[in-house]
């Protein structure tokens, strides 16, 4: 059975260890690097996670209450913005796939998002060359609405990003 629910502060040593090690094993994925983000303080960790209506962590637990797979949430601010969210550090760890971990975390996001007053999208990037991830999405209703060129460099190496909403109104 796995559980979908927020993260919480008392669970950041778990976080940050799934978050480092999906930072270091797709760098290619991630707007944020390893090497940037390796040395963060535990506090400043903590500090991250939020448990509001429109910033939150999910977690996929197991029974055992292991962090399998995470996604995070949070609704743009501004005042000509606040009908927009956005999905960021969508991660599964590798033994823990093919249970459709990634899907359940983004329905239950796309649950939430139907519930915030005044939200009417939620948009995400993701890699041109990650074709699973962006299938899924597919799957689950988000639409391309453009693709950035070079939109991360890393060692090199240069990756796309495909912008894709999904609209709920």
């Amino acid at each position: 059975m796995i559980h979908i629910r927020n993260i919480q502060r008392a669970q950041a040593g778990d976080f940050w260890r799934l978050r480092l090690e999906a930072l270091q094993s797709h760098p290619e994925a991630f707007g944020a690097s390893y090497e940037d983000q390796v040395n963060t303080p535990m506090n400043e960790v903590e500090w991250k996670i939020n448990n509001e209506l429109d910033n939150y962590i999910l977690g996929a637990f197991s029974e055992n209450n292991e962090l399998m797979g995470m996604a995070g949430f949070r609704r743009e601010q501004g005042v000509k913005v606040r009908h927009k969210g956005m999905i960021w550090g969508v991660y599964v760890s590798p033994e823990h796939r093919g249970l459709g971990i990634a899907r359940m975390l983004m329905q239950e996001i796309l649950r939430r998002g139907s519930e915030i007053e005044g939200l009417q999208q939620i948009q995400l990037t993701v890699v041109t060359v990650n074709h699973a991830a962006a299938e899924l999405y597919k799957r689950l209703g988000f639409v391309t609405y453009g693709i950035e060129k070079d939109a991360l460099i890393y060692q090199g190496q240069v990756y796309d990003e495909e912008l894709m909403a999904y609209f709920l109104k």
